[in-house]
């Protein structure tokens, strides 16, 4: 039977940058949520949600959806010592919208199976703005049939909701999402580098690839990585879990997995999270940024 508002038990686990916007958008539409974070601070003002301290209080729930930071976060709280598939009977499912290795998403998909449950591997992609508005695109990996049981659920955090292919499919769909926007942002950086070593102002660059052949979605949302930063530092997400740095040391580890070489990933995961947060920490000292 479908998940349905009102008649469905729904946990969520991660209420980080990501994470507590989604749920915010959840219990606007009307879902009852029950919430956890490992710092419970991060819940308060989700108005409407049931809060609980430890994750074994979302043993009860019938969905379980996660915005954890890593892979250890995300097995932990599956398949750990009184792990949610153990903890519950058959027919529940699981949601990880963390961004995880593609053979995690697998091997627990797996598990689930063993349990009598569910598991889409299903990351985001649109921001924290994006996320709050219900408005997310979803790459789920996993069985389709799964899929349609949660999918009214994942139409209120998402206005595209795409299945990607079978368990592990998400992930990888998302890294390559990644690569393909940091390698964007990295360029972005050093061609205004470039233009301002000539005298050209970063709004004339804009201006200029708006309608032109270098046009992309980081060009066109420059500032979005500095607002990201600054969340982060509030929050007080640790610099490792940042996706321009943990996304492209996955991205690597997913490629070396498949013996596929990607020497541009490999490259940006050495340089690219130094640039960005100086970029930001020069914008919040009011120097401005390119």
């Amino acid at each position: 039977m479908a998940a349905s508002p009102g008649t469905t038990t729904v946990g969520f686990a991660g209420l980080g940058n990501i994470g507590r916007p989604m749920a915010s958008a959840l219990l606007r539409a009307g879902w009852s949520l029950t919430v956890f974070d490992r710092d419970p601070a991060r819940a308060r003002g989700l108005d409407g949600a049931r809060v609980v301290q430890e994750a074994a209080g979302l043993a009860g729930c019938e969905v379980l959806l996660l915005a954890v930071p890593d892979d250890e976060a995300v097995e932990s709280l599956l398949d750990g010592p009184g792990g949610w598939f153990a903890a519950g009977g058959p027919g529940r499912t699981a949601v990880v919208h963390s961004t995880v290795m593609p053979r995690t998403a697998a091997r627990l998909a797996d598990v689930a199976a063993e349990h009598g449950a569910g598991l889409l591997d299903a990351p985001v992609s649109g921001g924290a703005d994006r996320a709050e508005e219900g408005d997310l695109t979803i790459m789920a990996g996993g069985d389709a049939d799964v899929l349609e049981r949660v999918r009214p659920l994942l139409q209120d955090e998402g206005s595209q909701v795409l299945h990607v292919g079978p368990a592990g499919a998400g992930a990888a769909t998302k890294l390559a999402n990644q690569l393909m926007m940091l390698s964007a942002l990295a360029g972005v950086h050093e061609a205004l580098d470039l233009a301002a070593a000539h005298g050209v102002e970063a709004g004339t660059v804009f201006e200029a690839v708006a309608s032109s052949t270098g046009d992309s979605w980081v060009a066109r949302n420059w500032g979005f990585f500095d607002r990201t930063v600054a969340a982060y530092d509030a929050a007080g997400t640790a610099r490792s879990e940042r996706p321009w740095s943990k996304d492209l040391f996955e991205v690597v580890a997913a490629a070396r997995a498949c013996d596929l070489r990607v020497p541009v990933a490999g490259l940006l995961a050495q340089v690219l999270a130094d640039r960005v947060e100086a970029h930001a920490a020069q914008v919040a000292a009011g120097g401005g940024g390119r």
